[in-house]
């Protein structure tokens, strides 16, 4: 499980009250069983997905989701209804098969530096231009070269420093862009907090994602509002510490657009991830030399 470790200063913005409902809309009533089932049917091959309405607006059948948990998710220990949300939300996105096969990603991020993240074999390559430093990091096995200014360090303290530094920057940045595919990741717990209205005036349900021993910094909290008819999130809040009363920052998770089927999110208000790009193969060279890289 990996997750991010925020390491950018944000002043804590006020959040809208979340709206416990005693009685949740009419299309989430599920019965115990009903949920169950659900539970399970979110780990066979996908069949049809989630629980279609009849007129009077009650579930009236189950549709199955391949969207297993990854090993280590607390299921016990989360929401069933909020375990359904993520597989509503992962297939929403393009679901589980289309993210499987996404092999490599390319954004930039908050104009900061970008990311190639080589998906299929667990690597990343960080441009940092103003520190005219390049990382290209094999995360198997924490391996990998350093450039800057075009000079490949050498000395092995310095390059370890630097590989863990590009590790910690890619939990961070690839978390802000998806987010939404790692809700059942390892060590996760997912809990569903009830209904409320994102800033822009959008019903929502909202969930809550906290972690045991996993990434970073599993003190973390996050709250995620779910659009009540495209089943995008739509917006999100981060907590430094799970315990806060008051979020770090509640941004908006907007902007979806469609890369061949798999829909990504690059609106974060006034920090956005930008020149998003998903790519069927590594540009030739592009963890062996610090050249700018050639995207097609």
């Amino acid at each position: 499980m990996w997750k991010p470790s925020i390491n950018h200063s944000f002043e804590p913005m006020h959040q809208n009250e979340l709206r416990n409902s005693e009685k949740k809309p009419s299309r989430w009533l599920f019965h115990a069983t009903i949920i169950g089932l659900a539970m399970m049917a979110s780990c066979k091959p996908a069949d049809k997905t989630g629980f279609a309405d009849d007129a009077g607006g009650e579930p009236t059948e189950i549709v199955v989701y391949n969207n297993p948990p990854s090993e280590g998710f607390d299921i016990e220990g989360s929401t069933p209804h909020a375990i359904v949300m993520a597989d509503q939300i992962m297939n929403a996105m393009g679901g589980r098969e289309k993210w499987d096969q996404t092999n490599v990603i390319f954004w930039n991020f908050l104009g900061v530096r970008t990311l190639l993240w080589d998906k299929a074999n667990n690597k990343v390559r960080i441009d940092i231009p103003s520190s005219k430093m390049v990382i290209a990091l094999d995360m198997n096995d924490m391996t990998g070269n350093v450039w800057k200014d075009q000079v490949k360090y050498t000395q092995e303290d310095s390059v370890s420093k630097y590989l863990e530094q590009g590790r910690k920057m890619w939990i961070n940045d690839s978390y802000w862009l998806v987010m939404p595919f790692k809700l059942k990741d390892s060590g996760v717990t997912l809990t569903y907090v009830g209904e409320d209205t994102t800033r822009q005036g959008n019903r929502a349900d909202v969930l809550r994602l906290t972690f045991k021993n996993v990434g970073v910094t599993p003190d973390n909290a996050y709250d995620v509002w779910v659009d009540f008819d495209t089943r995008l999130i739509e917006q999100w809040a981060y907590y430094k510490e799970a315990t806060q009363d008051e979020p770090n920052f509640v941004l908006p998770w907007t902007d979806y657009q469609d890369y061949n089927g798999l829909l990504l999110s690059g609106e974060r208000g006034d920090r956005d991830l930008t020149n998003i790009k998903v790519l069927k193969s590594v540009p030739k060279g592009a963890f062996e030399s610090p050249e700018p890289l050639s995207l097609k």
